[in-house]
């Protein structure tokens, strides 16, 4: 009956002549031995890649990609959907098992040099593939909706918006508008299922196909150097005498990835699903701005940099690092492959993954502004909450009140006491208008800049006080600060060295 159904199916779809012939194409007869358990990261790869799509199509079928029901969306899947959370957990944990195979595989590749002519383009498919897992693992976090997401949105969006003229042109498209909002999870939804998955699955082919155009490396070994004029005629004689991959070769690979998925599902059975923490309201108390751990290096980078470097780091050092390994065949494609006859090569992938690592750990346990709860004891100093000549009127009391209670001293401090994350506002009503404030407060840093918009976390009564509490911290006796328009109408008629016309704003960081 099986043969029957199968002789059907073959007769149609021409299985036998198209796909068996891949399935048995020869490989070096060294993998058939143990030498071949280096080469079974990528098919454990795929095998992550495919519970990724199968539980993701799962879990699309109860979550909302929206900003109003997202989060219940998730609590519902977590705690009312049978068995929804474990599907949560293991979309999770295959997709975090998945970044590392990934990398495991491209680090096989790279200790046995196996990037060398004529593989170059495979390498850098393969590079695209990490970006393209990379890309799946933050928008996903995305995805929870919960402070955690909010802020990883914000950094996000703050990394974006430094890329020269273009920033903000690159916000407006990844947030759906100039500020976090109800289409920015959508977008972040097509992302996630739709765009890096269809760019993924079409390089993955490409991949695929150049291992069978290319072949699969041979083990190397020490002498056994790669020359150009030569390769061709010494790679085809030892195929002549391999093996085919339906075989030894094979029964490794499924080995490995039904060890790798029982892994998973056993993690994810006993860790559950990661989020979400709460609401995505990046004024609670609780929210951990830390990205997931494929992203803590880079975190923690930021985090040592002075603010002067930021942005050579945000926009730099991303575009050297993809660079870099895209140049990694080109700069050499020849020669020997062992890893003990390339100590500079294996020395400096040594050093790479020792900075990372250290950098993750900082990501991970060094503080960094901003410092949630860290300023929120400290009451606002009484020197500006009651002046010499002067007291805060009501209105301005209750937005002292908001500015403790929305915890915006974890960014910024009062009389250097506080976060340094965004500036000092001690003085702030001498710099920027009402209209400046309100603008800054609700739509955060213009082009995507370190400050996250509150204009959805705040009643207009909040927003209210809350401004007429920044204009007010100001020197006693100085004036508020007044656009350039008012101040040429205030200046009309007065002398030029009136004391009371000097003060107007200035760009905020």
């Amino acid at each position: 009956m099986i043969k029957a159904v199968y002789r059907w199916f073959d007769t149609r779809l021409g299985i036998g002549d198209t796909w068996m012939p891949m399935l048995r194409h020869p490989v070096p007869r060294e993998l058939a031995g143990p030498l071949g358990w280096w080469y079974v990261f990528g098919s454990a790869s795929m095998t992550l890649l495919l519970v990724q799509i199968l539980t993701g199509i799962g879990l699309a079928l109860t979550y909302v990609p929206s900003a109003g029901q997202a989060y219940e969306s998730l609590l519902y899947l977590n705690y009312q959907q049978p068995w929804g959370w474990f599907l949560r957990s293991l979309h999770y944990w295959s997709g975090s098992a998945m970044v590392v195979m990934v990398l495991l595989h491209m680090t096989q590749v790279f200790w046995h040099a196996a990037y060398k002519y004529p593989r170059e383009l495979t390498w850098c498919i393969g590079v695209g593939l990490l970006l393209c897992t990379l890309g799946m693992a933050f928008t996903g976090q995305v995805l929870r909706w919960d402070p955690d997401a909010y802020w990883g949105v914000g950094v996000g969006a703050a990394m974006a918006g430094r890329v020269p003229a273009a920033g903000p042109t690159i916000v407006d498209l990844l947030l759906g508008g100039p500020i976090i909002g109800a289409d920015t999870l959508s977008r972040f939804f097509a992302l996630h299922v739709f765009v890096i998955p269809g760019i993924l699955l079409t390089l993955l082919a490409v991949h695929l196909w150049l291992v069978i155009k290319q072949g699969v490396s041979v083990p190397p070994q020490p002498g056994k150097i790669v020359d150009l004029l030569k390769y061709d005629a010494e790679y085809h004689e030892e195929l002549r005498r391999g093996e085919p991959f339906l075989g030894e070769a094979m029964l490794k690979d499924v080995a490995v990835s039904a060890l790798v998925v029982i892994v998973v599902v056993t993690i994810a059975a006993l860790a559950g699903p990661k989020g979400p923490s709460a609401p995505p309201d990046p004024t609670l108390s609780g929210a951990n701005p830390r990205p997931d751990w494929p992203f803590l290096w880079l975190f923690g980078l930021l985090s040592l940099s002075p603010p002067a470097a930021e942005t050579a780091v945000i926009l730099i050092m991303p575009i050297v690092l993809v660079l870099g390994l895209l140049a990694v065949p080109f700069i050499s494609n020849r020669g020997e492959r062992a890893p003990t006859r390339r100590p500079m090569a294996i020395l400096l992938m040594i050093v790479i993954y020792a900075v990372l690592g250290v950098l993750s750990y900082m990501g991970q346990t060094s503080p960094w502004s901003p410092r949630m709860l860290a300023w929120s004891g400290d009451a606002v100093p009484v020197n500006l909450i009651k002046k010499m000549d002067e007291s805060l009127s009501p209105v301005e009391l209750q937005g002292a009140v908001v500015f403790q209670n929305k915890q915006c001293r974890n960014c910024h401090a009062l009389e250097g006491i506080g976060g340094t994350r965004g500036p000092d506002l001690t003085t702030v009503g001498t710099r920027l208008t009402r209209d400046l404030l309100i603008d800054q407060v609700s739509n955060g840093t213009p082009g995507g800049g370190n400050m996250p918009a509150y204009g959805k976390q705040m009643s207009p009564t909040e927003m209210t006080a809350l401004v007429d509490f920044l204009v007010s911290l100001r020197p006693a006796g100085t004036p508020a600060a007044i656009t350039p328009s008012d101040r040429g109408t205030k200046n009309k008629g007065r002398l030029p060295n009136d004391a009371s016309a000097t003060t107007g704003p200035s760009a905020a960081k």
